[in-house]
């Protein structure tokens, strides 16, 4: 099997209605997150210096959109490593099944949305690198 890497960590640009009165952009999915959203979970009040993420997940899609503040997402695919900034409401990152992910770097008052493509389950999970690594090994 061919896992994605760290090329297809892409930012999305999301549609911005501007106004006077205060901007609106909106995600739909399928659209504008390719993928068909089954969760919403959103990170706030990280301590400065701390670390959120630091997992891959084995089938699950994630899409990370910086509401407020900003921070940096750092990709890696067990070969290449890229860091990638959020820090406007209308860019997401997608985020593909197989790539390990940490979210880094917060400013003060940052809050961080996440669109899954899947409910929560442990076992999707990859929490450990070295389990990472074994898992994107093609079988022998």
């Amino acid at each position: 099997m061919q896992y994605p890497s760290v090329e297809a960590c892409l930012i999305h640009e999301l549609p911005k209605v501007a106004d006077p009165r205060g901007n609106l952009t909106f995600v739909e999915e399928c659209r504008h997150v390719p993928f068909s959203v089954k969760r919403i979970f959103y990170l706030y009040d990280v301590p400065t210096g701390s670390d959120r993420g630091a997992h891959a997940h084995r089938k699950q899609h994630q899409f990370l959109i910086c509401l407020s503040g900003s921070f940096d997402v750092e990709v890696n695919d067990g070969r290449d490593t890229r860091t990638l900034h959020l820090n406007r409401p209308w860019k997401g990152l997608h985020v593909p099944p197989m790539i390990w992910a940490a979210e880094k770097n917060f400013d003060a008052g940052s809050v961080c949305l996440v669109l899954s493509s899947d409910y929560f389950s442990e076992p999707d999970y990859i929490r450990e690198y070295d389990h990472f690594l074994a898992a994107r090994q093609p079988p022998t």
